[in-house]
């Protein structure tokens, strides 16, 4: 087994040409200079990842709420049907972000371009580079929610003080897809098994409450759209825009959470058993 301190002194020009930061660093915080540095000449294609939500909402606004009208949303209160809509799709663009940023790129800089490998010559650990990742990815998300919540703002769609926490819990949604969809990355050969992820994912952005209520499954359906990650950052995201606080958040927060230090932990595992063991 290498010890990282020695090949960091063997290494140190590569070190600093693999995290160009203009001095040595430590820690996730050299994993996520290195990303804005990268993404810093791709900043049109981080503004198209904005724009598919706000579409989403604005043919919601135009088409779909003028036919559907008024739905029951949190508490049974009466709201229009794109208010309904927007926080979930909120939580849908939040977890879309998060898993775009933590699978395909993950993947490649894991097996092919061998960048983890350079990393972990440096004093930077597994632990670091999968919390620095994932790091970055919430970032991204955070940039996003900041502008779909603004879009909302000014659509009328926000009818709470409240709401000015769906940003935080945007995050926590983008921090728990982003930690399991960098795992599920480690374990993947090639790109052609990338169709599972998306075989998972679509399933849940459409069946997790986020076009209507769950009351409207099946009673022998419902248990299961009740236990998708997806659902628990829809439900908190649709409370807090509607200022309707009950207890039941707590529980979608500790689920999100728990699923947050679930995947950090099993991505840093991954890491350290495929590129140190």
């Amino acid at each position: 087994m290498r010890t990282m301190d020695r090949s960091t002194e063997r290494m140190p020009g590569l070190a600093l040409r693999i995290l160009p930061f203009g001095r040595y660093t430590r820690g996730p915080g050299s994993v996520v200079e290195r990303s804005m540095r990268v993404h810093s000449r791709t900043w049109v294609i981080m503004v198209s990842g904005f724009a598919e939500p706000v579409v989403y909402l604005l043919a919601f606004q135009i088409g779909f709420g003028a036919l559907v009208g008024q739905v029951a949303g949190p508490g049974g209160q009466l709201v229009d049907y794109v208010a309904f809509v927007a926080p979930a799709l909120l939580a849908a663009s939040a977890m879309n972000g998060a898993i775009f940023e933590t699978t395909f790129p993950v993947f490649f800089k894991l097996r092919y371009a061998k960048v983890y490998d350079a990393m972990l010559a440096t004093p930077l650990g597994p632990f670091d580079i999968a919390l620095g990742e994932i790091t970055w990815a919430v970032i991204r998300g955070g940039v996003y929610s900041v502008a779909f919540v603004l879009v909302m703002a000014t659509m009328g769609l926000v009818g709470s003080p409240f709401a000015v926490l769906l940003v935080p819990a945007a995050l926590l949604v983008s921090f728990a897809f982003a930690s399991v969809g960098m795992a599920l990355s480690t374990f993947l050969r090639s790109p052609s098994q990338f169709d599972y992820i998306r075989l998972v994912v679509m399933p849940l952005f459409l069946f997790s409450a986020t076009f209507y209520p769950v009351s409207v499954y099946p009673d022998s359906v419902q248990w299961l759209v009740q236990v998708s990650p997806l659902y628990h950052g829809v439900e908190l995201m649709r409370g807090l825009a509607a200022g309707v606080l009950d207890v039941s958040m707590i529980g979608h927060v500790g689920v999100l959470a728990a699923l947050a230090a679930v995947g950090v932990v099993a991505t840093s595992r991954r890491i350290g058993a495929l590129l140190l063991g």
